[in-house]
C-alpha cells in the first residue's frame, strides 16, 4: 500500500536507523551476558578438575573435561552436506537481514515490491499478500527492523549451531520464516502469475532456503545414506526438466524477443530491460543492457539455448552417474552465475532487493545433494566402557550442560542467536496486533506537531442544538478545536473521521477532552446543516464532540481571525477553501500544539497514523506533559 511519501523520507529513515541501533545494542548486551556467564561457568568447570590427579599418556583429563558424556565423546564430524547448506544458507540469511536495513525499505517494500509482485496473481493471492502490506505500511518502523533481526538471527543460529537438536531447530525456524516470505512477500514466488520463468526466479529464491532449513533439520542419519544425494539431486533434477519444459512452452512470450505487432517486447528482453533500469554501477548496467539487446535481435536462438540447457542440466542431474554429475554441476556454475549477472541483476540491486534471487541457493543445494551423494557421513562407534569418568550415564541435557563445556558453549550461542530473533520479533508482533498506524507517518507528511505555549483566542458561539458554548466554559477540558466546512463533501468529512477515531484511541482520557469543529462555512451558518453533517458523518454519537457556529457571520469571523483561519468562497460558491489544522488547547486556557490536518494524499495509513498522533498528542496535553 503506497503511504505517499518517498520511499526514501528522512524522518522515517532516521527513526527505522534508530529503532535498529537501539535492538542492536540489546543484542550486543543479550550477547555480552551469555558470553560472560559462558566463561563463569567454564572457569568453575576448569576449577573443578584443578586438583584432579591426570594421566596425560591415557588422556584422562581430555575425557573428563572435554568427553564427559558419551554423546560428546562420541560426536561424529558434521556431514560435508549438512555443513555446506547450514553455512551458506547461514551467511545467506544474514545477507538478507542486512539487505533489509536499506534506507528504502521501511517505505518502499509494500509499495515497490509486495504488492508488484502479487498484481498479476489470482485475487486470492493479492488478498493474502495485501494484509502483508498493510502491516508494513501501517508500521513501517517495527516490521522492517523484525525482518533484519529475524533474519540475522535464523543465519546466526545456522552458523554456531553445528549438529544437535539446537542446530535441527535452526532448520525448523528457518523453514517456518521462509515460508511466511515466500507466501506473503513473494506472492508464492509468483507461481500463479503468468509469463514467470525460471530465469526470472521462479518459484521464488526463499523457497529454497525452505528446502535447505527442511534438510538441516533431518535427523542425523539421514545423512549416513547416499540416497538422501540421490534424491536431492533428482529433485533438483525433476525441477529443472520442469522449468525448461515452462520456457519451451508456446506462447508465453519467450520464443522472440523484437517488439510483436502490439507494440510489446519479448517477456525475457522486457525483463533484462526493466533490470538494466535500476540503480546499479554502471558496469553491471552495461553487461544487461547488452544482453537485452543481443535477445531482442536474437529471441528465438536465446530462447532455444536456454531450453535445452536447462533440460540438459535436469536430465543430467537424474543420471544418478558421478562423471556426469561433476560435468553438470560446473556447466551448472556457468549457466546460473550468467542468469545471475545478466538476466536477475544479481537480485538485490535498486534499493529494495532484499536477497540474491534464486540462482546462488539453487548452485548450493545442487552442490549439497553431490556431496551428499558421493561423500555420504560415517556413523561413529561409541563404547561406554572407554569413557572412565564416573559421570558417563548422564543423559540429562541440563548434565550434559554442567559436564560439557563445548555443548554449553553451543547452546549459549543457540540462546544468543534466539534473543536476536526475538528483539526484532516481539516488537513487531506487538506492532501488528495494532489496528491503527504508527504516528511517524503523519509527521512524515505533514511535519511534527508544531509547539505552542500563548492564552487561547475566548469565543462565544453556540454548538449545533443551539446551545451558548465559549472558550470559559470549555475550561478545565483539553480542546481539540478545528475548522469544517458544514456542506463539504471532501477533506472535512474526513478531518471529522479523524476526531472519530482519535476519541476512541484517547480511552478512559476521552472523559477530559473535548473534541471541537467551528464552522468555516460563511454560507449556511444555521445549526440545522451543522445537524445534518453530524448525522451523515457518525459524530452525534460522540458525548464529547461540539459543532460550533455563530449566531450571525460576524461572530463567526471574529472566531476564524482570532484563530488565524483563512477561509475562501471558491467560483461558483461550491466549495468553501479554509486552513486545515487542529489546535490543542490546555486545560488552563493556553494553545499548547497545532497539527496540520491535511496528511497528504489522504490514503488509509495516513488517515489512521493522523488519528494516532492526535489521540497521542491530547493525552500527553490532558495528562499534564
Amino acid at each position: 500500500m503506497n503511504t505517499g511519501l518517498a520511499a526514501t523520507n528522512s524522518l522515517v529513515v532516521a527513526a527505522f536507523h534508530r529503532l535498529l541501533l537501539r535492538q542492536g545494542l540489546v543484542c550486543l548486551v543479550v550477547l555480552a551476558v551469555l558470553w560472560v556467564a559462558w566463561n563463569v561457568f567454564r572457569s568453575r568447570r576448569l576449577r573443578a578438575f584443578a586438583g584432579a590427579t591426570v594421566d596425560f599418556e591415557a588422556g584422562s583429563l581430555s575425557q573428563a573435561v572435554g568427553s564427559a558424556t558419551p554423546e560428546a565423546a562420541a560426536a561424529p564430524s558434521e556431514p560435508a552436506a549438512r555443513r555446506l547448506l547450514r553455512l551458506s544458507f547461514g551467511m545467506l540469511w544474514i545477507f538478507d537481514g542486512i539487505l533489509q536495513g536499506q534506507a528504502s525499505i521501511p517505505l518502499g517494500m509494500a509499495a515497490n515490491v509486495i504488492q508488484p509482485a502479487a498484481a498479476s496473481s489470482p485475487t486470492w493471492v493479492q488478498h493474502l499478500d495485501n494484509q502483508l502490506a498493510t502491516i508494513w505500511s501501517y508500521h513501517p518502523i517495527a516490521a522492517p527492523a523484525a525482518a533484519v533481526w529475524v533474519q540475522v538471527g535464523i543465519g546466526l543460529w545456522l552458523l554456531v549451531a553445528p549438529r544437535g537438536l539446537w542446530s535441527r531447530l535452526a532448520g525448523v525456524l528457518s523453514v517456518g520464516w521462509g515460508l511466511v516470505v515466500w507466501i506473503f512477500g513473494e506472492a508464492f514466488g509468483q507461481i500463479f502469475a503468468p509469463g514467470q520463468s525460471f530465469l526470472f526466479g521462479l518459484p521464488g529464491a526463499v523457497l529454497f532456503y525452505c528446502v535447505a532449513g527442511v534438510l538441516i533439520a533431518l535427523p542425523d542419519e539421514v545423512w549416513e545414506r547416499a540416497r538422501t544425494g540421490r534424491i536431492m539431486l533428482g529433485s533438483m533434477g525433476s525441477f529443472l526438466v520442469g522449468m525448461a519444459i515452462l520456457q519451451a512452452w508456446p506462447g508465453r512470450g519467450f520464443w522472440q524477443g523484437r517488439p510483436l505487432a502490439n507494440g510489446t517486447a519479448g517477456q525475457l528482453a522486457s525483463m533484462v530491460r526493466h533490470m538494466a533500469s535500476t540503480p546499479q554501477p554502471h558496469a553491471i548496467a552495461s553487461a544487461v543492457s547488452a544482453f537485452a539487446s543481443f535477445d531482442a535481435s536474437h529471441g528465438w536462438g536465446v530462447n532455444l539455448f536456454a531450453v535445452v540447457a536447462i533440460g540438459a542440466l535436469g536430465i543430467v542431474f537424474l543420471s544418478g552417474s558421478p562423471l556426469l554429475l561433476r560435468a553438470g554441476l560446473a556447466a551448472a556454475v556457468v549457466l546460473l552465475l550468467a542468469d545471475w549477472l545478466l538476466i536477475e541483476d544479481l537480485g538485490f540491486l535498486g534499493g529494495v532487493g532484499t536477497d540474491p534471487n534464486s540462482m546462488i541457493p539453487a548452485l548450493v543445494i545442487l552442490f549439497a545433494g553431490y556431496l551428499a551423494f558421493t561423500r555420504p557421513a560415517t556413523r561413529v562407534s561409541f563404547d561406554a566402557a572407554s569413557v572412565q569418568s564416573p559421570d558417563v550415564a548422564v543423559r540429562s541435557p541440563f548434565a550434559r550442560l554442567a559436564l560439557d563445556p563445548t555443548y554449553a558453549l553451543r547452546v549459549a550461542a543457540s540462546v544468543a542467536a534466539i534473543a536476536v530473533v526475538l528483539v526484532g520479533s516481539v516488537p513487531a508482533a506487538a506492532a501488528a496486533a495494532n489496528p491503527n498506524a504508527d504516528a511517524i507517518l503523519a509527521q512524515a507528511v505533514a511535519g511534527p506537531p508544531q509547539q505552542e505555549y500563548a492564552p487561547s483566542p475566548s469565543f462565544q458561539l453556540i454548538d449545533q442544538t443551539g446551545s451558548p458554548v465559549s472558550s470559559a466554559t470549555l475550561r478545565g477540558k483539553t480542546v481539540a478545536l478545528t475548522f469544517l466546512d458544514d456542506v463539504c463533501t471532501s477533506t472535512c468529512p474526513l478531518i471529522a473521521q479523524y476526531f472519530r477515531q482519535a476519541d476512541g484511541l484517547l480511552g478512559p482520557t476521552a472523559a477530559k477532552v473535548e473534541l471541537v469543529a467551528v464552522n468555516a462555512n460563511p454560507i449556511f451558518v444555521a445549526p440545522e446543516y451543522l445537524q445534518a453533517f453530524d448525522l451523515q458523518e457518525k459524530m452525534a454519537a460522540l458525548p464529547n464532540w461540539k459543532f460550533l457556529t455563530g449566531k450571525t457571520l460576524h461572530d463567526l469571523e471574529a472566531v476564524w481571525s482570532a484563530f488565524g483561519n483563512a477561509t475562501e468562497l471558491s467560483p461558483g460558491g461550491a466549495m468553501i477553501g479554509h486552513s486545515e489544522f487542529v489546535a490543542i488547547i490546555g486545560p488552563g486556557g493556553h494553545l499548547r500544539y497545532v497539527l496540520n490536518a491535511d496528511p497528504g494524499p489522504g490514503t488509509t495509513a495516513t488517515e489512521s497514523s493522523f488519528s494516532v498522533l492526535l489521540a497521542s498528542t491530547l493525552k500527553k496535553v490532558a495528562s499534564g506533559s
